[in-house]
């Protein structure tokens, strides 16, 4: 089993804008105040230059555009309803927002395909929108793949139940919990798990003060150092400039890098740089008008890709 890939999937926009269907719990979005036709210029920009830096250190990135008759303002971010898996296996999510369920494309599949790997099985989870349930991807799951240990954040778009049902499926064990942010001086739920952490191959990112309930930050502490991860904390004020939305993956000859935007790169002091770069070097990119628009970061563009060649 692998932590880490050379090969990413991304998906480049094409109707890029501030979702109003995410936005109500996404405490990450902003409006601003230009044309969407401009924020999409500008997000597209972003992504062109972001996925030139990662295949500059020799990471496969896979382009696939988006479908510009299906007004997916969100299908930038494609790791919340698909995750790739080494035996082969593709788990497609439900999603919260019904226009974030139209970014779920075959196009994708038969591309990866296309590219010489192997699907040999698809476990849809997408029925569970009609009760109104949801588990968006690798957004809702943190998956150490080594130890297979999932690890999520319950959230309105990470059900428990569901998130089970996935580990029974996968064979993981679950690692569940909550992570809030404070709203407005509320204690509210974080969206997604992979904005308050990021799991690498020997450490692991972490914004502990989101985890109110101790037993539960001790339970997640103590998992992480179980399975012999450095455990690097980060602050809430952090988490909102998206320091915990960050990925590692492989480039060239397997070396390693954390990705994540400048933004994130630009919140961490000199002492947590250089306990990343003890283990591997940092890539940043800007992502300034994707981060705003879509209260999403780095790792939410990143979907991973473990299949098999075929």
């Amino acid at each position: 089993m692998q932590q880490t890939t050379n090969t990413i999937l991304m998906i480049r926009p094409v109707n890029f804008r501030m979702n109003e269907q995410t936005a109500v719990n996404n405490y990450f979005q902003e409006d601003i105040d230009i044309k969407n036709v401009d924020i999409n210029t500008k997000a597209q920009a972003e992504f062109d230059a972001f996925v030139e830096k990662l295949r500059h250190v020799g990471v496969n990135i896979i382009v696939e555009h988006d479908d510009e008759l299906m007004d997916t303002p969100d299908s930038v971010f494609p790791n919340n309803w698909v995750s790739f898996h080494e035996n082969g296996d593709v788990a497609i999510y439900p999603m919260f927002a019904e226009n974030r369920r139209k970014e779920r494309r075959d196009e994708v599949f038969m591309r990866l395909e296309k590219e010489g790997f192997k699907i040999n099985n698809i476990i849809d989870y997408t029925s569970a929108e009609e009760e109104g349930v949801f588990l968006e991807g690798t957004g809702s799951l943190l998956l150490d793949r080594v130890n297979s240990i999932a690890y999520c954040a319950l959230s309105p778009r990470a059900d428990e139940t569901l998130f089970i049902e996935f580990c029974e499926d996968f064979e993981y064990t679950p690692v569940v919990f909550t992570a809030k942010q404070t709203v407005n001086g509320k204690r509210l739920p974080i969206y997604h798990t992979n904005v308050m952490m990021c799991l690498a191959e020997t450490f692991a990112v972490i914004c502990l003060e989101t985890i109110d309930d101790k037993k539960e930050r001790k339970n997640v502490i103590a998992q992480l150092e179980k399975t012999g991860k450095k455990v690097i904390t980060i602050n809430e004020k952090q988490m909102h400039q998206f320091a915990g939305n960050m990925l590692q993956v492989k480039g060239k000859d397997d070396a390693l890098y954390l990705v994540m935007s400048q933004a994130a790169h630009d919140s961490l002091s000199p002492a947590q740089i250089a306990l990343i770069e003890a283990y591997c070097p940092i890539l940043s990119s800007s992502l300034e008008t994707i981060e705003t628009c879509g209260g999403g970061s780095a790792r939410c563009m990143m979907a991973e890709v473990f299949l098999p060649k075929g």
